[in-house]
């Protein structure tokens, strides 16, 4: 994946993942966040509607 720079916040994860065309639809996002595939500041995150603010890193 590659780093998103936030500049609305707070977005939830799976969204975000949405709209930076990192996930074709809002389904694809939740089962890439499901299967641990999405890394937020080092941690693997399964939280689907986890905030991400500015300064978060997704990898």
């Amino acid at each position: 994946m590659r780093k998103v720079e936030i500049t609305k916040e707070p977005v939830e994860l799976y969204k975000l993942l949405k709209f930076e065309g990192m996930a074709a639809s809002g389904g694809e996002a939740k089962h890439l966040i499901s299967e641990g595939n999405v890394i937020v500041n080092g941690i693997i995150e399964t939280r689907k509607r986890k905030k991400i603010v500015s300064g978060d890193i997704l990898n």
